[in-house]
């Protein structure tokens, strides 16, 4: 036999094994829908994917694969499918797949949401837990964010004098970021009366909007290099702003130190207290991207969060009413609302809990990818395989919630179901090693802001409450499609 038929059959043989190998691993992953060549199932997932994906999984059942353009995913959509990824097998699904809009941002590859579970991971994570989210520290700050409170309460009683009509959302944004802002470098870094513009609200919802879109280099890599949709360019002018002032913050505060000045005493102040005990493991690049961090993961969620609450409290004045006789209980002679005290109010806390149970900030939690092969009950995974947890669909899931497309906060108030990760049917803000590091803080600035607007003020909305448009749109976070407008009366 000549050279060239041996070769040619060589070839064939080649091909049609791989072939087969792949077949054969795709016979071992979670069923799925038949895709379209090239495209995959992209025209089965629409505008809300989390919506889309529920969908199919009631046909395709909890762990499901589908293919992106040149992405598989397998998706869990039902608690177990879940507790089987976050839990079981958590330390191979810990993997990360890093957006191409992500990759704008210098040293990327430290920031705690995309870095890879390691002993640098470790390092941010005691950081954070130390000098974040323990309870001794948030309540040592507590007057700064008391202070950012009564800025916004400035900014509405003179809202009320005017007859001006406020935007819920918008001010929740800037509250959330001040208060953020605060608790790490104490000081303000926006205003509630103007837009900001080239400021902080703007990098951030940038960011927020590049990071939510679909992007076609993230279904077909291959185009990452040409950027098709200029969403990288877009998401590094803001990072490199973000960068730029963010260094400027602890320049001037290594200086501040220098001169013996007074401390701070915030989570600047600490972090550089870190750095200088931990020089080899904890350097400024890790404060930069730590604080970057923070501004971003701290501020979408919490305003949303807050603005679906305060929208199901004006459409039930009943539950309205009972949140701030509730609030009223606590309030000192001051007038104040004490954040330590609001942390004990069972329905207040419901009605938060209730709000993200039904209007989920994060409806698909960020992507996990798969580190190794891994079995997930009767399939196998590849590695690098991108795995969805949609929480959206378990929080929905008539089999954990009765009337689960109704509005109930008193279903929390006789449950022990709570967000902090052991619960699958409710995962906010996900479970095990990835789970979002600052709820906590979280828990503070949702609770003191929807406190104070129900008990400081009552609300006119502009248009009759069976009008209320209470559709969403799909993001990295999910928002109300209409923003959230009311007129502001004060109560004292």
């Amino acid at each position: 036999m000549e050279l060239p038929t041996i070769v040619f059959f060589t070839i064939v043989f080649l091909f049609f094994l791989v072939h087969g190998l792949d077949l054969y691993h795709k016979r071992r992953m979670p069923p799925g829908p038949a895709g379209l060549p090239i495209i995959g199932n992209l025209l089965d997932i629409g505008p809300k994917p989390h919506e889309s994906l529920a969908k199919l999984s009631l046909k395709h059942g909890p762990l499901m694969t589908i293919r992106l353009g040149s992405v598989t995913s397998v998706v869990a959509s039902t608690p177990d499918a879940a507790r089987e990824i976050l839990q079981r097998h958590d330390d191979v699904c810990s993997g990360r797949m890093i957006p191409d809009a992500v990759t704008a941002l210098e040293n990327h590859n430290m920031a705690v949401l995309w870095i890879s579970a390691n002993e640098d991971w470790r390092t941010i994570r005691r950081a954070l837990n130390t000098y974040l989210t323990h309870q001794h520290k948030l309540d040592t700050l507590r007057d700064l964010r008391q202070n950012v409170v009564e800025g916004m309460l400035e900014f509405l009683r003179a809202s009320a004098l005017k007859n001006e009509c406020v935007n819920i959302g918008k001010l929740a944004f800037a509250v959330a970021l001040n208060q953020i802002s605060n608790t790490c470098i104490s000081q303000n870094v926006t205003t509630y009366e103007s837009d900001d513009t080239g400021g902080f609200k703007t990098a951030v919802k940038t960011i927020m909007e590049v990071a939510g879109k679909v992007n076609i280099a993230d279904i077909f890599p291959v185009l990452k290099p040409l950027d098709p949709q200029n969403i990288r360019r877009q998401a590094k002018a803001a990072y490199g702003w973000f960068d730029h002032v963010i260094l400027g913050f602890i320049n001037e505060r290594i200086k501040h130190r220098e001169s013996k000045l007074p401390r701070f005493g915030d989570m600047l102040d600490s972090l550089l207290d870190y750095s200088e005990d931990n020089v080899a493991d904890f350097n400024l690049i890790h404060i930069k991207i730590l604080l970057v961090d923070l501004f971003l993961a701290g501020t979408e969620t919490s305003s949303s969060t807050t603005e679906w609450a305060m929208t199901e409290l004006f459409l039930n004045p009943d539950m309205f009413a009972k949140v701030r006789k509730e609030v009223s209980s606590i309030v000192g002679e001051d007038g104040k609302i004490n954040e330590e005290k609001i942390l004990d109010l069972p329905y207040l806390h419901a009605v938060i809990k209730e709000t993200m149970r039904l209007h989920l900030s994060v409806p698909l939690l960020a992507p996990h990818k798969t580190e190794n092969q891994v079995k997930l009950g009767d399939y196998i995974v590849p590695k690098n395989i991108q795995i969805l947890v949609n929480v959206w669909a378990m929080a929905r899931d008539p089999m954990y919630w009765e009337n689960p497309l109704s509005f109930m906060p008193e279903r929390f108030l006789k449950s022990e179901v709570d967000y902090k990760g052991q619960h699958f049917q409710f995962l906010p803000f996900g479970s095990g090693r990835r789970m979002c590091p600052g709820i906590p803080l979280a828990h503070r600035v949702v609770s003191l802001m929807v406190a104070s607007f129900v008990y400081h003020f009552d609300w006119k909305l502009s248009h009759p409450r069976e009008e209320m448009d209470m559709n969403d749109i799909f993001g990295l976070a999910l928002l109300r499609a209409t923003p959230l407008v009311a007129y502001p009366i004060s109560t004292k």
